[in-house]
């Protein structure tokens, strides 16, 4: 079965990118208007991340959001076979922080979130980045989708590192330089081993890992998000924002990030995945230990 569907989607990569967003306006129109696929979900986090816009104005980002999600989904079927050229064509990279901290003779850490397209972004960072690239993923149930995604993300040279094997897939690389990658949005599993703070003025959890990991190794932490140029088109931006996590309090790096992240989506709200249930966990009095924000 895995064959089957990827040499059918290998054929559907061959075709011209014009042609396949227009398969990308008829999903759109069927998931939006007639499978609704999360809508309610998508309808309830926008309405609780801006109280302040009007229902038209949250339906207006809504649709946006969905044509991102269809696009991404095309998008990423195109880089079955997309060029090395035709990446960098698409996304624009910005490798000066990670070449800076490399002279240095460091490890680099980023950490981001899931702003479209995440799946462009994991095949042309290791094209612009002179450190080798590793990239945390959570394999996904359905084992056809994820050895799929793990064919597609290693093109370019990515490095997958699954979040269930983290500590025994590290090994090979933990006396070696790297960069590597920390989606640090994801909600975690257990929101009483989670970072508790506000998210849009409304208590979230937040995994802990990414902070955990940077200080382990003391390793410079650089936070980036994607920016939408126009339709098939995409922007690295990055941030240095220590070159020591282990001066910082506990929990500092993750506020930090929460609030990195609120700001970008609040500039692109359609650029972030909203069918996510980021508030699925209710707060509790016995996290109070766990809070890190004001």
């Amino acid at each position: 079965m895995y064959y089957l569907i990827y040499g059918f989607l290998y054929v559907l990569s061959l075709l011209p990118l014009r042609f396949l967003y227009l398969i990308s306006d008829a999903v759109y129109e069927l998931i939006y208007y007639v499978i609704g696929y999360r809508k309610k979900i998508v309808m309830q986090n926008l309405r609780a991340a801006f109280p302040e816009k009007t229902e038209k104005e949250r339906i207006v980002i809504c649709k946006k959001f969905y044509k991102n999600l269809c696009d991404t989904f095309i998008e990423t079927i195109k880089l079955i076979t997309a060029s090395g050229s035709f990446i960098k064509r698409h996304f624009q990279g910005d490798s000066k922080i990670f070449d800076s901290i490399n002279e240095q003779g460091k490890k680099c850490q980023m950490h981001v979130g899931h702003n479209f397209n995440w799946e462009l972004a994991v095949m042309a960072v290791p094209l612009y980045c002179h450190y080798p690239y590793l990239d945390i993923y959570l394999p996904l149930n359905n084992k056809i989708s994820d050895r799929l995604l793990l064919k597609i993300r290693s093109r370019t040279g990515t490095i997958l590192i699954s979040a269930h094997e983290f500590y025994k897939e590290m090994l090979p690389y933990r006396h070696l330089p790297y960069c590597i990658s920390f989606v640090a949005d994801q909600n975690p599993p257990d929101p009483s081993k989670a970072f508790w703070l506000n998210f849009f003025n409304r208590p979230a959890p937040f995994i802990k890992a990414p902070e955990k990991s940077a200080k382990g190794g003391n390793t410079p932490v650089v936070f980036c998000h994607i920016i939408k140029l126009r339709r098939g088109y995409y922007k690295e931006c990055n941030k240095l924002i220590t070159m020591s996590p282990r001066d910082l309090p506990e929990g500092k790096l993750t506020a930090m990030f929460v609030s990195y992240l609120e700001k970008v989506i609040r500039e692109q709200p359609d650029m972030w995945l909203w069918s996510h249930r980021r508030w699925k966990h209710e707060y509790k009095k016995e996290y109070e230990n766990l809070w890190i924000g004001n």
